[in-house]
């Protein structure tokens, strides 16, 4: 998304311009050539994703672009999240200090089930014959307690060549020292010696490059996490890279990393943990983009498809990022957009637990076979299957093949969820709708309730394959006054990535009392990572240039366990371009101190003002700002709204049916104002506008649901 603060980002070369995003069951290609916008939807492949996308991208080269006329190539990825999840990364190795091999073991308190004595942990990325100790050891400031033994660093090398049950070695190799987040001098001759030592196609990672922050089980967990996905991410970037230049595309690939920003395909290849949650991040920003347009600073955004439903939230345009995420089992400390995952989407299979209670999802029926109506062999009743039976979508609609057969998908319901409970299929199919949407009220209410904020004071971005279907409703019973779905509600990630920014996020921990900290040093800390994040975008003059510096502080109170982050004051940690003035450090904390204070209040109802705080981690992003395409308006072929009405049939709303129009989302003309109960199908997406409800279809071809009427 393009920083509101700054104006136009870089020129693009080129005029076509392609964003590819992979779900679980379709990956998306959105394309924007001369201002006209194309979306091309194929089976995503999960025995080799590369071959999909580029599957894909051929498929939509074939009616959209040439692949010589790509100037902009953006990629948002599952790879390294399916590795994670299936536990198929590669055989890493870990050199911790000694005495602190067993951390990835150890983890946290936290117990999975607190009642449960049988509870297991997680595996740990990498077992206990491939970690290895090496004498040395720092002080919580950085200063040397005990020297680094070189010779020993060079017998665990020998070790890390011959590890594993065959014998074979290692494919990659984690370093991760006590307090180098201090002094990463230890840790930086570690790598030396094992690249000296080591095979050169063993890659090496350090933590002092991929979170070099405070607390030791999320800082060695991210980088073995690292290890173990590199050779997967960079066969993948790799295979990737090379068949889009085969077909003739000279654009550089980029991939949208967890953070909600771009990077190059070769920081990509190097930081994989960083794109663990790529796709997702992608949605957010295309959300905020798409919200932007209508002036609408504050949203939450709903992204429903085949298999999951995320749900996050931004304020002032700008996506809420965390460092507290899980994948997996797997905390993973790296910064990301804060988006909360659960197991809803349209393929969510409907089943009975052993109590006879209705259950949907998370088991998904996926692209294939896909729900019952898909007709490709599905036979277990889905999310897809109820809102067909209750009339929300059309038999001979584009999200089937050949048309449905209504008889095998009443006949699924019927068998395994209508006849078990005593209902009706009917009844069923709202049971599985009120559960479906419960489910998704619940995650929406974990990213703006539960984070201190009131839902009836956002709007709701809905998209993806499902999530127009569902969002009116929901917001019905969150009292969210506002629903706007995108034009390419469908493909909103993959449109996103064409709207988001090129950004390097970096931090650095440095835990003290504030009232004890040397301003001077923080605004050190501030300037070193600003000028890395200068380095990678080749940039580093401090003035002159389109980069964007964000300088934030996460600060807590003293004895607390987690802190919050905040902004440090503009213009208070950097002297202005071409000035002589120095940063006001003393003013700079003193100034963030309150808003921790304030932001504490928001967050959690209440604030100690006058108990002191202390400084936990100094984060930077430097953003380069990247124009949104610019799209024309949407052609219809009319500009009377009666001529896009495809037909009227009963659907059903709550405990009532209602002879409700059928609208085609291609034939609504700018400025369209119609009421509900409406369906407005889309070649990729289908809207359900409820009773009392009405819909506007501004000029950028949103649709605007006022839910009170």
């Amino acid at each position: 998304m393009s920083n509101p603060r700054t104006g136009a980002g870089r020129e693009e070369s080129r005029a076509c311009r392609v964003g590819a995003d992979v779900g679980g069951t379709f990956t998306d290609v959105v394309t924007v050539a001369d201002g006209e916008l194309t979306v091309t939807k194929a089976p995503s492949d999960s025995e080799s994703p590369a071959t999909g996308v580029l599957g894909a991208l051929e498929l939509a080269a074939t009616d959209a672009f040439a692949f010589e006329d790509v100037g902009h190539l953006v990629h948002g990825t599952t790879v390294a999240t399916n590795a994670v999840l299936e536990e198929t990364w590669a055989d890493a190795g870990l050199v911790t200090t000694e005495g602190f091999r067993d951390v990835l073991e150890i983890g946290r308190q936290d117990r999975p089930d607190l009642y449960d004595l049988t509870a297991a942990k997680p595996d740990p990325i990498v077992p206990r014959d491939r970690r290895f100790e090496v004498p040395e050891r720092l002080d919580e400031r950085g200063e040397v307690r005990t020297p680094l033994e070189e010779a020993a660093v060079r017998t665990v090398a020998r070790e890390c060549a011959t590890a594993g049950a065959d014998g074979d070695g290692v494919e990659a190799v984690a370093v991760c020292l006590l307090f180098a987040f201090e002094n990463d001098a230890h840790e930086r001759r570690v790598v030396e010696i094992l690249e000296e030592e080591l095979p050169a196609d063993v890659p090496i990672t350090a933590s002092a490059d991929v979170l070099p922050e405070l607390r030791e089980y999320e800082r060695t967990l991210a980088t073995a996490l690292n290890a173990a996905l590199l050779p997967v991410m960079s066969d993948y970037i790799g295979t990737l890279a090379d068949g889009v230049a085969e077909r003739g595309c000279t654009a550089p690939l980029e991939i949208t990393a967890s953070s909600g920003g771009l990077v190059g395909a070769a920081h990509a290849r190097e930081r994989p943990v960083e794109t663990l949650l790529s796709g997702p991040a992608a949605g957010v920003q295309g959300a905020a983009h798409v919200a932007g347009l209508r002036d609408v600073a504050d949203a939450i955004t709903m992204d429903m498809g085949g298999t999951s439903c995320d749900v996050s939230l931004f304020t002032g345009g700008e996506p809420t990022v965390t460092t507290e995420r899980t994948v997996g089992e797997y905390a993973v400390a790296v910064p990301a957009v804060d988006v909360h995952t659960i197991g809803a989407g349209g393929g969510s299979i409907a089943w009975l637990d052993d109590g006879g209670a209705l259950r949907v999802g998370p088991r998904s029926a996926g692209a294939q076979p896909g729900p019952v109506c898909y007709g490709r062999g599905g036979r277990e009743p889905t999310v897809t299957d109820a809102q067909l039976l209750l009339g929300r979508l059309d038999p001979d609609s584009l999200i089937v093949e050949d048309g449905a057969d209504r008889a095998a998908v009443e006949s699924a319901m019927e068998t395994q969820v209508a006849e078990p409970m005593g209902q009706s299929v009917e009844a069923a199919a709202r049971g599985v709708l009120t559960v479906a949407n419960a489910n998704m009220e619940r995650a929406l209410r974990v990213v703006s309730v539960e984070r201190g904020h009131d839902p009836r004071q956002f709007g709701l971005v809905a998209y993806g394959g499902a999530g127009p279907l569902h969002a009116t409703a929901i917001a019905e019973s969150l009292e969210i006054p506002r629903v706007l779905v995108p034009r390419t509600a469908g493909a909103l990630s993959a449109l996103g990535l064409l709207s988001t920014d090129r950004l390097h996020a970096l931090s650095t921990s440095m835990v003290r009392p504030l009232a004890e900290v040397d301003p001077v040093t923080v605004t050190e800390a501030l300037e070193e990572l600003e000028a890395e994040g200068r380095r990678r975008f080749d940039a580093p003059d401090s003035g002159g240039d389109a980069l964007v510096v964000e300088r934030k502080l996460d600060l807590r109170y003293v004895g607390q366990a987690s802190e919050l982050t905040v902004d440090v004051p503009e213009g208070m940690a950097h002297a202005a371009a071409g000035s002589d003035a120095a940063p006001d450090g003393a003013a700079m904390l003193a100034t963030a101190a309150e808003r921790f204070h304030d932001c504490h209040e928001q967050r959690f109802g209440h604030a100690a003002r006058e108990d002191p705080v202390e400084l936990v981690t100094v984060r930077v992003r430097v953003r380069e700002p990247v124009d949104a395409p610019a799209l024309r308006p949407p052609e219809t072929q009319t500009d009377d709204p009666d001529d896009a009405i495809r037909e009227e049939r009963p659907v059903a709303f709550g405990e009532e049916w209602y002879d409700t129009r059928i609208v085609d989302r291609e034939k609504l003309p700018a400025g369209t104002e119609i009421d509900g109960p409406m369906i407005v199908e889309g070649p990729e997406s289908t809207v359900t506008v409820r009773p009392g409800q009405t819909a506007t279809v501004d000029e950028h071809g949103t649709i605007v649901v006022e839910v009170d009427g």
